[in-house]
């Protein structure tokens, strides 16, 4: 009877270490919430497609302060509008005075559609800046990102 048992405790174990790599893959996050997920475009990792687009300094920048600073206006009011449209998910400068200015990151599905909104870009069609667009997987939750600033910006841009 013994030996029946000790077969037995062998046998389950054997069971449970080779099923736990299936369990582990068909494990449900206890904290999904499938009408955010839906919401926010999210597939079943929580993640989405974006277009990534790369500021870089254009061909054109000397201009005379009072003109640079309107196409700043213009390029500012620009991303407003397309974070309102809910196209433009996120944007920002880098820090500094190097050649990569600043990135978008784009609600949209492919390079053509980002080439689009690119180009409703005042700071574009001047020539002050310039974009490299790239296909990217990231975080659906991006898609909170603008809310949530709303709630954190004490003065607006």
């Amino acid at each position: 009877m013994k030996t029946h048992s000790r077969m037995l405790v062998r046998l389950l174990m054997i069971s449970a270490v080779m099923s736990a790599p299936l369990q582990a893959k068909t494990q449900v996050n206890p904290l999904f919430d499938q009408a955010r997920a839906t919401k926010n475009g999210a597939d079943e990792y929580g993640m989405k497609r974006y277009v990534m687009a790369f500021l870089k300094r254009g061909p054109n920048r000397d201009r005379p302060k009072a003109e640079a600073d309107e196409l700043q206006r213009l390029h500012m009011a620009n991303i407003g509008r397309l974070a309102e449209e809910g196209k433009l998910v996120l944007a920002g400068p880098f820090l500094g005075d190097g050649d990569l200015r600043g990135i978008y990151i784009f609600d949209v599905e492919t390079l053509e559609q980002a080439k689009q909104l690119t180009a409703t870009d005042p700071a574009i069609k001047a020539g002050s800046l310039i974009m490299e667009l790239v296909p990217w997987y990231g975080s659906a939750a991006l898609m909170e990102v603008n809310g949530i600033h709303n709630t954190l910006a004490k003065t607006l841009m």
